[in-house]
């Protein structure tokens, strides 16, 4: 899943007292941020393998880190005590930990057995990848339905709804380019490399796209 993580951000940006949008969205991909970042020096490692599921070659053999459950807990908590630091809010620290740790449950239920609870077997996950005709509407069910979710609760403060659909385009197209775009041949330094890059440049979107953006009054 992609596009799918982002989905409990927006919905968690939509709470009183949330942390900003821009900051839920670095949330909602901290533990792939963490992993690109990891591959570079090889603390963690894959490997492409073509065919190794329907949707995508890679073979994440070596991520205990950052995609263990223990290992999310605690990127989670310091990323929510990063939050509470610079908002001096509660609420803004728990649900961006929340978010954080959302993307190991989300990936539950795509990843072939590749997820651990603490580092080491068993190994675990439901396998979606291989069931595109399942997991690619469902994808597009949580992000849509957490858009529109974050449409009805919020309202903008100055200008028009553009800055948002620009973000869900920019998001559209990002996904169409992980479903449909050509897919690397080999490891190389250029994965980790893009990967940080899209996650940057989602997370300054998300930003300016919240920026001029309020909690509709006594919004349901």
């Amino acid at each position: 899943m992609f596009i799918g993580h982002f989905a409990p951000a927006l919905i968690a940006a939509a709470r009183p007292k949330a942390a900003g949008l821009g900051t839920l969205f670095v949330a909602a991909q901290l533990i792939d941020i963490g992993f690109a970042a990891l591959l570079i020096p090889g603390a963690e490692a894959m490997r492409i393998v073509p065919g190794i599921t329907a949707m995508n070659p890679m073979d994440l053999h070596h991520m205990p880190y950052t995609h263990s459950l223990l290992g999310a807990l605690i990127w989670g908590g310091l990323f929510g005590a990063l939050v509470r630091f610079a908002t001096k809010r509660k609420d803004a620290a728990i649900g961006a930990a929340l978010v954080v740790v959302s993307h190991w449950f989300i990936d539950l239920v795509v990843h072939i057995p590749d997820l651990t609870l603490y580092g080491a077997p068993p190994r675990l996950g439901f396998g979606l990848w291989n069931h595109p005709a399942i997991a690619m509407p469902l994808e597009i069910m949580l992000i849509g339905g957490a858009f529109l979710y974050y449409m009805r609760r919020t309202e903008v403060t100055a200008g028009d709804n553009r800055r948002l659909w620009m973000l869900a385009a920019l998001l559209a197209f990002a996904q169409a380019v992980d479903w449909f775009g050509p897919k690397e041949p080999a490891y190389s330094l250029a994965i980790p490399a893009t990967m940080l890059t899209t996650y940057a440049l989602l997370a300054g979107t998300a930003a300016w796209a919240g920026a001029n953006r309020r909690l509709v009054p006594n919004g349901i």
